[in-house]
């Protein structure tokens, strides 16, 4: 007699169980459907270095305007050139930060003095950042140098475009920090 694999567990299967012992009859009524199988895949970058890999975000939500997705799983895109695919362990990690409940989701100052932060509005942070960059502008701007050469610079400031900006918006950085005086500053784009 030929007994192949197949024909084993065929002649071993008597109403749903094997002879063995086994029984798949609960194994084939489970039958689960993906995690991600009701969600909305969303491209992104992924924040964390210079490498700018793809990353397709897993959300839940009915995508209403004032319902908020949760992300349920986040994996590497497949066609993004640059990892194909691919994530380093900080990259696997953005659910984890998007999920955490420590997570700031709105803007905190903490004042003179205080061993505690406020928080405050976006509308009231964007005035703050707005007065002490002029402030700073005002107090460290030096119109001619030692030698009495129109210089025109501000050494008291600097500017660091982020690893996940688009060079167009790290050239707009540029000539806003050129125009600041600014005179540190850099991009990992390089501009």
């Amino acid at each position: 007699m030929d007994l192949s694999r197949r024909a084993f567990l065929k002649a071993g299967t008597v109403g749903g169980s094997i002879a063995l012992g086994l029984d798949v009859s609960e194994a084939r009524a489970e039958m689960r459907d993906l995690k991600i199988a009701r969600t909305t895949e969303t491209r992104s970058t992924c924040p964390y270095c210079a490498v700018s890999c793809g990353v397709i975000l897993h959300t839940l939500g009915d995508r209403a305007k004032n319902v908020t997705g949760s992300v349920v799983h986040v994996e590497g895109d497949p066609d993004h050139p640059i990892n194909r695919g691919t994530l380093c362990p900080k990259g696997m990690a953005i659910k984890e930060d998007i999920s955490h409940p420590g997570r700031l989701t709105a803007p905190r100052v903490r004042k003179p003095g205080s061993d505690t932060w406020e928080e405050i509005s976006w509308d009231d942070a964007i005035a703050r950042i707005a007065r002490h960059v002029k402030d700073t502008r005002d107090r460290c701007f030096v119109e001619k140098n030692a030698k009495g050469q129109v210089v025109n610079r501000n050494p008291g400031m600097g500017m660091i475009g982020g690893c996940t900006d688009t060079n167009e918006f790290n050239f707009l950085q540029w000539k806003a920090s050129v125009a600041f005086g600014v005179t540190y500053r850099d991009t990992q784009a390089r501009v």
